[in-house]
């Protein structure tokens, strides 16, 4: 079959990469515009476009999805199929035209947590299990049949960095797996609404920045899991002293408070610790506004803070 394979971030680069080492014919990419980044604002090209170059294979980057250029240009690869795996919404012009239709490969076990952020809001939620799925593209987002899905354990201490590896390892085999079904007549679709029953369906949206903030008045399990859900990116966040600090890792004491919530606490030297409504979260790695991400014992050594609890 001929392929045009659309994706951007490195989460897809292993399944464009598994696709080509599995003998499959990719014809094309498409990918977003390359983006000013960085100090000097240098366009950087994304993650997709620069392994799709090393092997040798037309790039396509529409700003678009409905120009007629774009549009004329895609055709002109005369595709049997298009698979889609960490890209953006597309409409139906494009998504229905190879005559194989389109396929996505989504981090979730769907229909559960449909949208842009699976894996963070898994962790979130404290699920001990997550998965990927292959469907067949359709007008609802996420909503498409399913042609297959593995599923994937979630440690108790796993991060949204952690799945995101793992999950993009699984997805790239089931990638593979799926095209071949495909291409040999034996990709059965199943849909989604027979799978819901009386389930109810969690949800992933986009992560803002609002929603990255530390309320301590929480548990220190919720507390917890949106640290790990939220490490490496973006990172959630409270203050210390004024000043912005991100939260990378952490462990959780589940234990009677001696502090009101959000008050921190250290020996000045080897710990730093929030207390949570029920118990408290001892800090790893952080990363204060200005300064880089380090371990705890070395943020404190060249940190003395104003307004704090110090115990021995």
């Amino acid at each position: 079959m001929r392929i045009i394979f659309m994706g951007t971030p490195q989460f897809a680069v292993a399944s464009l990469e598994a696709l080509l080492n599995a003998g499959e014919d990719v014809v094309a990419v498409v990918t977003a515009p390359d983006k000013p980044a960085g100090r000097g604002q240098k366009l950087q090209q994304s993650a997709v476009k620069h392994y799709a170059e090393s092997r040798g294979i037309p790039v396509l980057q529409p700003l678009k999805l409905r120009d007629l250029n774009f549009l004329a240009g895609l055709r002109e690869f005369n595709a049997d199929l298009q698979v889609v795996v960490a890209f953006r919404m597309l409409p139906e012009v494009v998504w229905a035209m190879p005559p194989l239709g389109t396929i996505n490969l989504h981090a979730s076990l769907l229909p559960q947590y449909r949208g842009a952020a699976p894996i963070n809001h898994a962790i979130i939620n404290g699920e001990t299990e997550s998965g990927v799925s292959t469907f067949l593209l359709q007008h609802e987002i996420d909503t498409g049949h399913i042609l297959f899905q593995e599923k994937v354990r979630i440690a108790p201490d796993d991060t949204a960095g952690d799945l995101h590896d793992k999950l993009m390892v699984i997805g790239a085999e089931l990638l593979t797996k799926t095209v071949r079904a495909i291409a040999g007549g034996k990709a059965n679709a199943t849909p989604q609404n027979t799978l819901i029953a009386d389930t109810e369906l969690k949800h992933a949206p986009k992560i803002f920045k609002g929603d990255c903030e530390i309320d301590w008045r929480r548990p220190v399990d919720d507390v917890y899991n949106l640290i790990r859900g939220l490490s490496p990116y973006p990172a959630a966040y409270t203050f210390l002293d004024g000043k912005a600090l991100k939260v990378f890792k952490a462990t959780k004491e589940k234990t009677a408070i001696a502090h009101p919530p959000g008050t921190y606490v250290t020996d000045g030297t080897s710990f730093l610790k929030f207390a949570c409504n029920d118990g408290y979260i001892a800090i790893q790695e952080l990363q204060i506004e200005g300064k880089k991400r380090m371990d705890v014992v070395d943020f404190l050594r060249g940190y003395r803070p104003s307004s704090v609890t110090i115990i021995s």
